[in-house]
């Protein structure tokens, strides 16, 4: 386990997400991100989540909603990795696994593809 701050943290979060590629951020719609020291009490070990309503799902009762919501969670991340770069590896593949949920991409599918 490493011990990272939680402002450095924010910090490889946020670069995570400015890693990737423009034209995927550009079509995400009404989500914001939140990063948070520990999972929920019933999956402890989750690493992110993503809350909200795929844009797969989305009709036209969707107006109005409130913003879908990313979760990236930093115990169970530090708890994980034994160093600064392992902490980059991990945070971007979380990244890109809750932002392929709001594409509506299921994880059978990121499991094949590499974002377990």
């Amino acid at each position: 386990m490493i011990e990272i701050g939680e402002d450095r943290f924010a910090e490889l979060v946020e670069a995570a997400f400015d890693r990737v590629p423009a034209e995927l951020a550009a079509l995400l719609d009404n989500v914001v991100l939140f990063i948070e020291d520990d999972a929920p009490p019933d999956d402890p070990t989750l690493l992110g989540l993503y809350d909200g309503i795929p844009l797969t799902e989305r009709d036209g009762t969707y107006a109005g909603a409130m913003p879908d919501r990313i979760y990236v969670y930093r115990n169970p991340t530090l708890e994980i990795c034994d160093t600064e770069q392992d902490v980059v590896e991990e945070v971007g593949i979380t990244v890109v696994h809750e932002i392929a949920h709001h594409f509506g991409i299921e994880d059978d599918r990121l499991h094949e593809l590499g974002y377990a």
